[in-house]
Parts: structure tokens; sequence; C-alpha cells
């Protein structure tokens, strides 16, 4: 059996790096919400959005308009937190949770209806406002790392099987929020540097068919997609992605550590630095919104409460209501060790739309400084109520009667597998079945 990187299983080390990294992430938010209402309001503005470089070409800055912090930011350093969620990807359909169709049913149903939902209900408040409804996608998204930061604050009153049901409906979520950016949020195409790109991608999936296991190959191949995404005029954070698409993995059922697996290699290395130095320098760079002079009427504008109503409402609405029906109906079992209040209180947190929402407001604007900040109120307002909303009700709700010895379960299996296959109760027997 392949070795491991450490006695705890992956599983274990992914949820208390993201409970951290959510930790953190909230701390940068809070930061950039006093800066920005302070007198340093001006000089992080300035330091920002001033044009700094560095400039790699004349093309490169006519596409991209001035080399500022923040564009370096959001599309160079978050695209590198976008091959993390690719690697995630990854690993979850090729030998993790979402390896197999019984695996994937209810936290697919779950991603679909958790997306849908928000952008009705946000087309439906800003249908009669033109640009606004270009914003559609913004409350569809759900941030990972700072929901399951609250469900690390709840401690054990939280069961393993949220846990690990709220990460998997998150990573389908991240895969539709990538068809967005690329399918919807793509102005116009290069096709010279498309096709550089095909060819990039092209090189890397012969190295990976023909056994190239080394990182060296793939990182410096992974650089020049970005730049040729990025000159493409794809969104250059897609390039993470594609890139993670192409690294090898080594299938190690009940291992998921495994030393010569070289995706896991990459997971492990760049996992800290996406959770404790990337995404909490993303959410100071745009999570500071300054609200001197804003009233009431500008925070019920349509655009910002289209986007709180789609993160706060739609989520609890298209989540929940989707589980509850694939029980229902026998699609899917109940969460093993959760009540129903604890399955809607996790729906709630999945209304935390900070980092994705935050990127995809961005790009549904470009340009448009006053509605990417009225989005960005919309983003805050509905992710606070989602979080503090979502932990009082896991604070507070009756824990499941046999709560302790399913823990107690899980724990083991974590232990003996380095992952839990089966968090859902068994289906009940459909009528006419063998008992």
């Amino acid at each position: 059996m392949a070795e491991r990187l450490g006695v705890r299983s992956a599983l274990r080390k992914f949820l208390n790096s993201e409970a951290a990294g959510g930790i953190v992430l909230m701390v940068a938010a809070i930061l950039a919400m006093i800066v920005a209402n302070s007198a340093l309001y001006d000089s992080y503005h300035h330091i920002l959005n001033d044009d700094m470089g560095p400039i790699f070409s004349p093309e490169l800055t006519s596409k991209l308009g001035p080399m500022t912090l923040h564009l370096w930011i959001n599309d160079g350093l978050m695209a590198i937190f976008f091959f993390l969620v690719g690697l995630e990807i990854k690993r979850e359909f090729v030998d993790g949770r979402l390896s197999s169709w019984d695996k994937r049913r209810l936290p697919i149903i779950a991603a679909v209806a958790g997306m849908a939902v928000p952008a009705a209900i946000f087309l439906s408040v800003t249908w009669d406002y033109g640009e606004l409804v270009n914003g559609w996608a913004i409350p569809a998204a759900t941030d990972i790392a700072f929901a399951i930061g609250v469900l690390a604050l709840l401690g054990k009153r939280a069961p393993t099987s949220l846990k690990l049901f709220l990460v998997t409906v998150a990573i389908v979520d991240d895969m539709g929020a990538v068809a967005i950016i690329a399918l919807v949020y793509t102005p116009s195409l290069s096709t010279i540097w498309l096709f550089a790109s095909v060819l990039v991608l092209a090189v890397m999936y012969y190295l990976n068919a023909t056994g190239v296991r080394r990182l060296l190959p793939y990182v410096l191949l992974s650089g020049l997609l970005w730049y040729c995404v990025l000159l493409s005029g794809v969104h250059a954070t897609i390039a993470g992605v594609l890139a993670a698409m192409m690294i090898p993995i080594t299938k190690t059922p009940g291992a998921p550590d495994a030393v010569d697996s070289p995706l896991h290699q990459m997971e492990h290395a760049v996992a800290p630095w996406s959770a404790f130095f990337i995404v909490p320098i993303f959410g100071f760079a745009n999570a500071g919104v300054n609200l001197a002079g804003m009233g009431v009427d500008q925070i019920l504008a349509p655009l910002p409460l289209g986007i709180a109503l789609g993160l706060f409402v739609g989520k609890q609405i298209g989540i929940f209501g989707s589980v509850w029906l694939a029980v229902k109906f026998g699609v899917a079992g109940k969460l093993r060790g959760a009540t129903w209040l604890q399955i809607y209180g996790t729906a709630m947190l999945c209304g935390i739309g900070f980092t994705m929402s935050l990127f995809i407001g961005g790009l549904a604007f470009p340009g448009n400084a006053l509605l990417i900040e009225e989005a960005k109120i919309g983003v805050l307002l509905g992710s606070a109520m989602s979080g503090v909303v979502g932990f009082l009700l896991l604070r507070f709700a009756p824990l499941h009667q046999s709560h302790d010895e399913i823990e107690a379960e899980e724990a083991g299996e974590i232990a003996r597998d380095g992952d839990i296959e089966n968090v859902c109760e068994d289906m009940p027997a459909k009528p006419g079945a063998a008992g």
C-alpha cells in the first residue's frame, strides 16, 4: 500500500486547513472594511488601483488596461487559487467522494439547485434594470473557506457528515462557477492565443500520457498556459483549472495522501499558500467598501438587494429544498447524524458567497466602479446574514439522538480509511424490495 504523508487523513487535514483559512479570510474581510472606512481609505484605494506594472507587452496592456496591483491579484494570484480548485475537482472525481454516480448524486442535485434558485431570485429583482442582469451568477457561488470556517467555530455541534456534504457541494458549485466564467464572462477571443493555449495543454497532456511525473515541467508549462490564456480573452484564472486537469494522479483508495501521487503532492504544496496568503489578500483587496454617506436607499438598490436575497434566500431554498425532495422521493438518504434543522443551517451557510461572488462581480461589470461597489455591498450583506443565521441555527439546534455514536463511528472510519464513503443514512427500501 502506498505510503502516507502523515498519520491523519488528507480529508481531515483539508477540513482543518480550510477552517483555519476561513477564519483568516474573515479577519482579512473585516480589516478591509475597517481600512476602507477610515483615514486610510485613500491610501488603500491608490495602492490597489494605481498603475504600477509589471508590463509584459503592449498587447497585454491594451487588452487588460492599467497594470495595477488589483489586476495582478485578481488575474494572477487568483489563478493559483483556481489551480487548487482544479486539483480538488480532479481528485474528487477520479479518486474521491465524487468518483461514482452514487456519491455524486446528492451534492450535484444540491449544488445545481443552489445555483439556479439564487440566480432566478436575482433576475426577478433586476430584470427591469437592463445592465444589472449581467450579474445573475454573483449569488450562485459558495465560499468553501468561509463556510468551513464558520462550521469550525461550532466544534462537535456540526456533525462530520455536514462538513463533508458542504465541502462536496462547494466543489461542484466551483465547477459551475468555472464554467460560467469561461462561457459567460468572456467578451472576445483572440484566435492565435487561444490556439497557443491549446498547444500548451496538448503538451501537458502528452507528458501526462507518457508517464512524466516530475512536477517541474508541469509548473513551467502552467505558467506559459496562464500567459496564453490571459491574452486569449478567456479569463486567466481558467488557466489554473485547465492546468490542474493535466497533473498526473495516482489512485490510492483508502490512502489519499500517497507520496507517489504528483497531484496530491502539488495539492499539499499549494493549499497553505492559497488558504493563508492568496485568498486573504484577495479578500482584503476586494472587500473594502466605503460606507460614508450610504443610506438605506443605496443598500436596498436593485443590484445589492438582488444579490443579498439570492445568497440569503435562494441558497437555503435551493439546497435545503433539493435535499429534502431527494430524500422524500428516495433519490438519496438523509445525512447521517444530522437533524433536518442542522441540514437547514448548513444550507444557510452555503449562502456565504464571499470569494467567488466578489470575483464574479468584478467580471460582470467591467469598468463600472459604481456597480462593482454595489455588488460588493450585496455580497457582504447576503454572506453576513447567511453566516450569522446559519451559525445560530447550528449552535442551538438539538443534536441527533445518535450524534455521539455516529461521530465516534465516523472518526474511526476516517482513521482507518482516510475518508468517509457513506455519510448518508441508508435509503428506505422501495416497495416490493427484499428486506
